[in-house]
């Protein structure tokens, strides 16, 4: 077995996939290994709500793939995905006395206010920089332009904060390292979508087992992200209506559903057979797929911003193992009047392997195949060692990032800082905390007193602040950033009036 190689692990709804593989220099992927786990009980539409039997799956398909590679896993990748995942629009306004010219650090200082961000339960997983507005004109790179009027304009994609933890747990407590976290949706679509689908502005729906996932995108940037909980399994459950098991009901899906019919083409007379001894009407079938199927569709559609909604030049790629049923691309048409529909059966790649599950290219191991394509660092540890009275072998489990990234470094980009990341940078800015009490003491200064000072000192500014406005009888959230610096100024200069008679 090869000395490098890559691992990659995808957290589904019915099933949890593990693959490794190797990057080959023709821009190949050789697949070595794929193993699959139920995760059914414990992940329903991409969410876990079961750690101890996450944790179990995940040590299962890290200990096969092992005993398939006959290599230690050091590290791997991992896609989140899952139904609390949406993005929202933020915009950051800056005012700038006039003639200003645009530096790096302001817009860096636009990022950091936008990363900052709180909302409440959810945790900003990713930003994506939209434009920026300098006076009325929209810029990619405003850097070195002159104005006095500058706006920020990010995409903030959030989840649970409940779900990240609960990942970040899991792998954990499974004592396994994770060397990139990844937002799934987006490593899907940058070996899915081609750039001049992204440049044209089209959406890509991952229709799932219990979710579908779309994205939109416009002059090559992500302007939309969302999850609906809704997916192939709804279908199969609408079946059982008919007093059919659901074993048998996705069955009959996959033997006889169609996402649309023709009215014309409808037999009323025409029965399937559920088994030998039952069957069902087959126009009672048909309305039954098709009425969750235009839910699905109408439920994607209502997902686009209005401004992006007639700009879909690049039309609709579908993929996920919803895009193989029969029709689907008609369903979308009839729904959407979006003539341009393309079924994405595979990624951008050549993939090199015999096994059905990659040669079929049903789209079912798409997302898995992104996760694996994005990463770019060594997940082989050493050569497992067959002897028993030698465990030398084996490899500790360590976090692979030793000194945590700056979130700016990956804004825009999909990656997620995991929890020990998180933790690392806690710990660095500790240190600086403690250095600064030291430093006090050294000065004698006393760091409770420092730090109440300045707090009232703040409070004070801000209550003079918020005085003046109700006198003027102005409104604070109808203030531009300029006439509220003007009165903070103010409170300064008063500030600094009262020292002086007090010396």
């Amino acid at each position: 077995m090869p000395k490098e190689f890559i691992v990659a692990i995808e957290l589904g709804s019915s099933k949890m996939t593990g693959i490794a593989g190797q990057k080959n220099l023709d821009g190949s992927i050789t697949v070595l290994a794929t193993v699959e786990e139920d995760s059914s009980s414990c992940i329903r539409k991409g969410v876990i709500y079961n750690i101890n039997q996450t944790c179990l799956c995940l040590t299962n398909i890290i200990k096969k793939l092992k005993a398939i590679l006959k290599q230690d896993i050091r590290q791997v990748y991992v896609g989140v995905g899952g139904r609390s995942i949406r993005s929202i629009k933020n915009v950051i306004v800056k005012d700038l006395p006039e003639h200003t010219i645009i530096t790096q650090e302001m817009i860096n200082e636009l990022m950091d206010i936008n990363r900052n961000m709180t909302y409440p339960d959810q945790e900003i997983l990713d930003a994506i920089t939209q434009e920026y507005k300098i006076d009325s004109q929209h810029q990619l790179d405003p850097v070195g332009i002159q104005c006095s009027h500058l706006e920020g304009i990010f995409l903030n994609i959030l989840w649970r904060k409940t779900f990240y933890n609960n990942i970040n747990t899991c792998f954990e407590n499974a004592h396994i390292s994770i060397a990139e976290m990844y937002l799934a949706p987006l490593a899907l679509a940058d070996h899915i979508l081609t750039d001049s689908e992204k440049r044209a502005g089209c959406m890509l729906v991952d229709l799932g087992a219990d979710t579908t996932t779309v994205s939109v995108y416009s002059k090559g940037i992500l302007r939309h992200l969302s999850v609906i909980p809704l997916g192939g399994n709804n279908i199969t459950k609408d079946i059982t209506s008919l007093q059919i098991e659901e074993q048998d009901a996705e069955k009959m899906k996959l033997k006889y559903g169609k996402a649309y019919t023709e009215n014309s083409n409808i037999d009323p007379t025409l029965n399937y057979p559920i088994d030998k001894d039952r069957v069902v009407e087959s126009k009672k079938f048909i309305e039954i797929v098709e009425a969750r199927v235009e839910e699905i569709v109408e439920n994607v559609w209502f997902q686009v911003p209005a401004e992006y909604a007639d700009k879909l030049l690049g039309g609709i790629i579908l993929t996920g193992g919803g895009s193989n049923m029969p029709e689907i691309g008609r369903a979308f048409k009839m729904h959407t009047h979006i003539d341009k529909i393309r079924i994405a059966k595979f990624i951008n790649q050549t993939v090199n392997s015999k096994d059905p599950r990659y040669t079929n290219h049903d789209g079912t191991m798409n997302t898995v195949l992104g996760l694996l394509a994005k990463g770019n660092m060594n997940c082989a540890g050493d050569e497992i060692n067959t002897d028993l009275f030698n465990q030398d072998g084996h490899t500790t489990v360590n976090d692979v990032h030793k000194t945590p990234r700056n979130p700016n470094d990956t804004v825009g980009t999909g990656v997620v800082l995991t929890a020990a990341e998180k933790q690392k940078a806690e710990e660095e800015f500790g240190d600086v905390m403690f250095s600064l009490i030291n430093a006090a003491r050294l000065y004698k200064i006393n760091p409770d007193n420092a730090l109440e000072r300045t707090n009232q000192k703040f409070i004070n500014r801000f209550n003079y602040l918020e005085a003046h406005t109700i006198k003027e009888g102005k409104n604070l959230h109808d203030m531009t950033l300029e006439e509220m610096d003007a009165i903070w100024n103010e409170a300064k200069k008063l500030e600094r009036e009262v020292d002086k008679e007090r010396s």
